[in-house]
């Protein structure tokens, strides 16, 4: 504190008592005013936050790159035979599914061709086919007990077959293609393990893929992870290719694929 500056004989005047009294009161108004001062210069700080507007917490954080699908590269379709190949041709030039997914089964090659609705090749699997060597079903052959139907009745019919699933016996859900003469798609069976179905699927040759009555069995892995999404809601439709006809006596049509192919080219 700095010392203050005497003048003498000034403390006797009555100038100095009045000078004192103003002082006393001067400084008695810096002291009620010196809190207020103080309060407020701390309240400043709240009152700025309080002023502050909050950011909202989406704006605080960073925003996410977005996921980038991964899209699978397409199947390649491996080589087949020339009725395989001319049917598959055909059903793409016509678009003869009608914008249904499908499948081609070659039964002498015993594989079937899974395609979407759109036409894309989504895999190959190996089947199992009725015993008996033809083309058609037997007449009422549906109707029959499985143990009054015999070896050369046993037929997988060829065909063009809008197909769908229901109901089979034991409540089984199946693919129906030829619901009349009990003509369905579904899982490989494996109740008789005298006739090593899954083994039949998994040999390299088709010549012992001749075992069920007329159905058409895939792999459960195949069955259940691929024909059952597409088929489930809307159905698709099921080309049996024949064993002993040709594939114009079954499929008349096809004759008129170099026309159609002509046609789109131009």
């Amino acid at each position: 504190m700095d010392t203050p500056i005497l003048i003498p004989g000034f403390r006797s005047t009555g100038l100095f008592r009045r000078v004192r009294h103003m002082a006393a009161i001067a400084g008695l108004s810096l002291a009620l005013v010196a809190p207020a001062s103080a309060a407020s210069t701390k309240a400043a700080p709240g009152a700025t936050k309080a002023r502050k507007a909050k950011v909202p917490a989406r704006s605080r954080t960073k925003s996410k790159a977005k996921a980038v699908a991964v899209v699978a590269p397409p199947l390649l379709l491996p080589p087949q035979s020339e009725p395989a190949s001319r049917m598959l041709a055909w059903i793409a030039a016509e678009h003869d599914n009608k914008g249904l997914p499908y499948v081609v089964i070659d039964k002498p090659a015993a594989s079937l061709l899974l395609f979407s609705a759109r036409g894309e090749f989504l895999g190959q699997t190996p089947v199992l086919l009725g015993v008996g060597i033809g083309d058609d079903s037997s007449p009422g052959v549906g109707a029959k007990n499985l143990a009054d139907i015999g070896p050369a009745e046993r037929t997988t019919p060829a065909g063009r077959f809008v197909s769908k699933f229901g109901r089979a016996f034991g409540h089984q859900r199946v693919i129906w293609v030829d619901y009349a003469n009990s003509v369905a798609l579904h899982a490989v069976i494996t109740t008789h393990k005298s006739e090593h179905r899954v083994e039949r699927l998994q040999s390299p040759t088709p010549d012992d893929n001749r075992i069920s009555f007329g159905c058409i069995n895939v792999g459960t892995k195949f069955y259940t992870g691929k024909l059952t999404p597409l088929f489930q809601k809307k159905g698709g439709v099921v080309y049996i290719l024949p064993d002993t006809k040709s594939l114009d006596d079954v499929f008349p049509r096809v004759r008129l694929l170099p026309y159609v192919s002509a046609a789109a080219a131009s």
